[in-house]
Parts: C-alpha cells; structure tokens; sequence
C-alpha cells in the first residue's frame, strides 16, 4: 500500500517544478544619467526604457544586456529630492557580469577615472577564473569575470548572509534554486561561498552568491539594494511554498499575492532569512506588461 502524500512535500515540489527566471534587480542610484553612462560606456549594457514621473519625483531607467523578455536586467530609480546620500549598507556584495575582455574593460574604467578595488587574476594562485572588481558611481561592486559568451551576461547577484547552511535551504526551498556547486571555503578572503540558481551550469545562467564572511553576525541593508525579481507560473502557489518555509527558516511575506495596480501583474514579496527582498511575478502578467510598455 502506497504511503498518502504529504501535503508539506507537494508544497515544496511546487518551487522546483515551476517555470522560473531571473526577471531583474532594482536599486536605487544617485545621479541617473551619470550611471546610464556607466553602465552602457564601460559595461556594454543597453538602455531598455526610461521614464520620468515629475508629479511622484522620481525617475527609472531599465538597463542590461538583452530584451527583458529574454535577459536578467538592473531596474534603476533615482528619487529627485533626495538629498542624503545613497547608504548601500553591509549585506549586498556585488553584482556580477561575465565578459571576454575584461583587461581592456578595467583598463578604460581606469582611464576615465573609475574605481578599481581589485585588478584582475586568479583567486588564488594557480586559480583558472580571472576576475576583477570595479565600483560604479554610486558605490556598487561589480565583479568582472573572464568567460566565453554566454547567453547572460549579468550574471550573478551576491548577498551577504549570516548562516550560509540556513540561506542555502531557504533558496532551496522557498524558491525552488539548486546548489550549483558544493559550497566551498575562500580562506585569503575569510569567507565561504555558495552559488544556487536555476538549471544546472552557473555559467550559462544567472546564479545568487550566498557569501558568508567570517564571525560576521550582523550586516545592515542601507537604501540602495532593493529586490529582485523572478518570474512564476503560480503566484498562489508560490506563495503557500514561501509561507511554509519562513515557518521552518525565518523571513516573512510583506506583501500576500495580490494583483498591483502599477502593472497589474500578480505579485508576492518577502523576506528570506536574511533579510532581503524577493518578488515573485506572475509569468503572463509580466509579458503582458511588457508588452503594454512598447505600446506606451
């Protein structure tokens, strides 16, 4: 006689069967046009739409390497009135773009002024991936990988996180990622290191860098790192699997799945153990929505 389904097992089933990807990444940057420039002149990225909204006092821009339809992309907002400036706080790394020319990049980013916290070479000696590290002009790390073409570019986000056993089964879990590779110890850089994503080859997709620092227990998130976004075939559904796992694992829904009036796309948003932010969007609605921005 066959044992009767746990309703707790076809809950999490859900996340690793569903149709997911990587949609974009939202931050907030200080001076819009001076980032644009950046990220297009010495990035390679492309502009895939800009708004300005006087009334609310703010302006976004989308930027990445291939149509949103397709590519992961950075949304960028810049509130006009403010005047503090951008805290970035503790717990985002970087970012992450894979390139084949990555001497001549660091190089150009020099030459303009730019910010090169790490020159480019292995991780260690002897090490085979050579990588390097800027910052743009708000403060943000991008980590600059040597690869072959691949068909996304911008392809990781790295988060700072206090127990990378507990974040590792969280993105598992409530989002159906697998571990890419086993987790593994950067003793020079006193850290250990984790990389989940969709698929199974992180280097012909977009991945999320759990990175735990060494006796580091707390971290801030300041005002610049917002969320990111990922694309599902269920939002509901979805939602019971992320309520389930914030029992087991902590983090919490900020907002239960809904419709949003901005793009009338069904949406939830939570908190993972650590404290960042995931919204899940309904796959449809998104390709609705986007598909209403050509039109405007």
């Amino acid at each position: 006689m066959a044992a009767p389904n746990n309703p707790q097992d076809d809950v999490l089933e859900w996340a690793r069967k569903d149709n997911r990807r990587f949609l974009r990444a939202n931050i907030r940057v200080g001076d819009l046009d001076r980032t644009i420039q950046f990220y297009t002149e010495f990035f390679g990225m492309k502009v895939l739409s800009r708004k300005d909204f006087p009334e609310q006092k703010y302006s976004t821009a989308v930027v990445g390497f291939g149509p949103e339809e397709t590519h992961f992309v950075i949304g960028l907002t810049h509130n006009h009135d403010a005047v503090d400036k951008l805290d970035l706080g503790t717990g985002f790394d970087h970012f992450g773009i894979a390139t084949q020319d990555i001497y001549a990049t660091v190089e150009k980013i020099r030459a303009a002024g730019g910010v090169i916290t790490r020159e480019p070479g292995p991780i260690a000696k002897g090490g085979n991936t050579i990588f390097a590290f800027v910052n743009d002009p708000n403060g943000y790390s991008f980590e600059l990988i040597l690869r072959p073409p691949t068909p996304e570019p911008l392809c990781q986000i790295c988060l700072d996180v206090t127990d990378i056993d507990r974040a590792i089964d969280f993105y598992n879990k409530a989002l159906g990622m697998n571990l890419l590779m086993p987790k593994y110890d950067i003793p020079q850089d006193q850290c250990t290191v984790a990389m989940v994503g969709y698929g199974s080859d992180f280097l012909q997709t977009t991945i999320i860098e759990l990175k735990y620092k060494y006796n580091v227990k707390e971290y801030t998130k300041g005002n610049g790192y917002a969320m990111v976004a990922i694309g599902t075939d269920d939002v509901y559904k979805s939602g019971a699997t992320v309520e389930l796992v914030n029992q087991e694992l902590g983090g919490k829904i900020i907002r239960p799945p809904a419709v949003t009036p901005k793009t009338n796309s069904k949406i939830i948003a939570f908190l993972d153990s650590d404290g960042f932010e995931t919204v899940l969007v309904d796959n449809e609605d998104y390709g609705d929505y986007l598909k209403k921005m050509k039109e405007e």
